[in-house]
């Protein structure tokens, strides 16, 4: 796995802004505790630790379109600029396709379809839940609609156990 040089380049990407860079940090680190906790296999696990690395990409891009970091612009500008670093650090076309379809639907809810799908928006509710102060309803609504895995559930239960 090439991940350091992958991290290293997105933080070239968000030079100057922390907040993002800790962001895809974090969603990272629970990505991968996730999908080591719930046995994936080497590749989904591959999969899953660059789409968390790269996942929110299309910020950059959305707030200087549209002026906007919406989920829904996220989607669409974040998967060509991924396909192209992905390509400069020579990671093979198959994962660049997934790692770019996870990009690009890791704000839609529905017809989640793979585990690194599953596991990319739990680790990116949890920090997003944090990151935004969530009330408890909002953390009990995202635990009972979002959250599948045995470790998500866990990790939800005991980060925001004074709260929830």
């Amino acid at each position: 796995m090439k991940i350091g040089k992958l991290i290293q380049e997105m933080i070239i990407y968000y030079e100057g802004d922390p907040k993002r860079i800790q962001h895809f940090l974090k969603v990272y680190a629970y990505a991968k505790a996730i999908g080591e906790q719930e046995n994936l296999d080497e590749r989904t696990q591959e999969i899953l630790e660059v789409a968390a690395v790269t996942h929110d990409i299309g910020i950059k891009i959305s707030e200087e379109k549209y002026q906007s970091s919406a989920g829904k612009y996220q989607e669409m500008e974040g998967p060509a600029i991924a396909k192209q670093m992905l390509h400069k650090l020579s990671y093979d076309q198959e994962l660049i396709e997934r790692v770019c379809y996870l990009i690009g639907h890791h704000h839609t809810y529905h017809q989640i379809n793979g585990m690194d799908y599953q596991i990319l928006v739990e680790a990116d509710f949890l920090v997003n839940l944090a990151e935004e102060h969530s009330t408890k309803a909002t953390i009990m609504n995202a635990k009972e609609k979002i959250f599948r895995t045995k470790t998500g559930i866990l990790l939800i239960e005991k980060i925001f156990s004074k709260i929830a």
